[in-house]
């Protein structure tokens, strides 16, 4: 007999864990209801290494072969061999047969073991969540419930393809930028480490007397030929102390407000995130999934905290006997959180803290002309604090706006009245998918004349900041 972990609350709404043994799952629920308690989340107990090597075949190692894209092909193809009346264990084993080596191909080996045993559809994916999401799983399950498994399936398929050609133009937009960036940054490597050095050398062989623009130039130069493993370094410590900082609550929760405010790229990563939770909360809504444990999966699919705590919010509220629509509106406030207000200052503060350690690195050395250096501190200094400054007003005039507008909280509540909920939600999942490919197309489009303008520039910076003293020589001699 299986054993289960659950979550689930009491009468007077305090969390409970525990473990049940029992037959199945509906059976666990059973007596956990009996028992006066809630059942917010339930799972069969993972095995031990010794007892799941013992009961599952031993697979071939896989790497890949499990992502949405699989996912996706797979789903469909489940679909249409069940609308055409085949068996669930043959169209798996069919499915099985025609996939490759991969992740996605062991797992249907393991869930046609299951249901060879005695499992069903969703209890044999449920032991498989590398592959099968808690949405996936519970989608099956409510397909199964009301006998409606092919038409689960179709929808299913509707939606992880809409949520994967989501995410193939957001990434296929950013490509082209990328690539301008990444040509600019080496074009601009190869005159400060190989071009400006030569003229250094020339101008000191003639003794010239250098205007500021050129000795700024030149000590950039020098900062990023004698620290250049710094600038691979830096973002990747960078990367490192995020990700560190995500594992705790606080610090996830700080840079994740910080993200979605960030000027132009918060607002896609919020329409993003609009767009992916309406969609998933629609689909299991019109799905036949009890509506707390829809917003309990879709709050996990959010992927980001300010949201999983909006949708917590509107759960615990739900349970309350409020519609969804009053909480969506009242709890979507951004809010203000310390974290963030380090992340915006920090944001802020990195020009001026780039320009203080040009001076640092120049101080001292042969472009030290008692004046130069100590400008670079003054500006260095104005632009760190002047910056650090303006981005922590921007966040503190940002701290009431709401992460869900209006549209939404109008449409889910015309939605609830009408008994429509799923509808609106598919409408709002479309208006916002639409808008995330306008904004998408648009920053494309802007990206080129920014970059060819901000490459223009730095080239014009190079250019007069050489030739200043080139002219200088010049008629020196003439």
């Amino acid at each position: 007999m299986p054993t289960y972990q659950f979550e689930a609350m009491d009468a007077t709404g305090q969390e409970i864990r525990d473990e049940i043994d029992a037959a199945n799952e509906e059976e666990a629920q059973t007596t956990i209801r009996q028992m006066g308690y809630f059942v917010t989340k339930i799972a069969v107990k993972k095995q031990t290494a010794t007892t799941a090597a013992g009961a599952k075949k031993k697979r071939p190692f896989a790497i890949g072969g499990g992502g949405t894209k699989h996912i996706c092909a797979f789903t469909r193809q489940l679909s249409i061999l069940q609308d055409a009346g085949l068996p669930i264990l043959r169209s798996l084993k069919i499915l099985e047969g025609n996939a490759k080596p991969g992740k996605l191909k062991n797992a249907l080996m393991d869930v046609c073991d299951e249901i060879e045993g005695g499992a069903t559809l969703s209890e044999a994916m449920s032991k498989c969540p590398k592959v099968f999401s808690r949405l996936y799983v519970n989608m099956i399950k409510a397909g199964e419930a009301g006998g409606a498994l092919e038409l689960i399936l179709q929808r299913l398929a509707d939606f992880l393809e809409r949520a994967e050609s989501l995410k193939r133009k957001v990434k296929g937009a950013l490509i082209y930028p990328v690539i301008v960036v990444l040509v600019a940054i080496a074009i601009l490597s190869f005159i400060m480490v190989f071009i400006v050095p030569t003229f250094e050398e020339m101008f000191e062989e003639f003794g010239l007397s250098l205007p500021t623009p050129t000795i700024l130039l030149i000590a950039m130069s020098n900062y990023i030929k004698d620290y250049w493993f710094l600038l691979f370094a830096l973002p990747i410590c960078l990367l490192i102390v995020l990700k560190l900082l995500r594992k705790f609550r606080h610090g996830r929760m700080g840079f994740d407000m910080f993200i979605i405010r960030v000027p132009i790229f918060g607002a896609l990563i919020e329409k993003n995130i609009m767009a992916r939770t309406t969609r998933t909360l629609g689909t299991l809504v019109s799905s036949g999934v009890p509506i707390l444990e829809a917003i309990n999966i879709t709050r996990e699919t959010a992927g980001n905290a300010m949201f999983e705590r909006l949708f917590s919010q509107v759960n615990d509220s739900i349970r309350e006997g409020e519609v969804i629509s009053k909480p969506l509106k009242e709890y979507s406030v951004l809010g203000f959180h310390p974290m963030t207000l380090v992340f915006w200052i920090i944001f802020g503060a990195f020009p001026g803290v780039f320009l203080l350690s040009i001076a640092v690195t120049a101080k001292g050395t042969k472009l030290d002309d008692g004046t130069m250096v100590q400008s670079l501190f003054s500006w260095g200094g104005q632009l760190f604090v002047g910056g650090a400054a303006l981005a922590g007003l921007f966040y503190l005039t940002k701290i009431k706006s709401r992460v869900v507008d209006d549209l939404v909280v109008n449409m889910v509540d015309v939605g609830e009245e009408t008994g429509e909920l799923d509808t609106m939600l598919y409408k709002v999942a479309d208006t916002y998918d639409e808008e995330v490919r306008v904004m998408t197309d648009g920053l494309t489009a802007l990206m080129e004349p920014l970059m060819i303008v901000f490459l223009g520039l730095a080239v014009g910076f190079i250019v007069i900041s050489l030739f200043m003293p080139l002219v200088e020589l010049i008629s020196g001699l003439t």
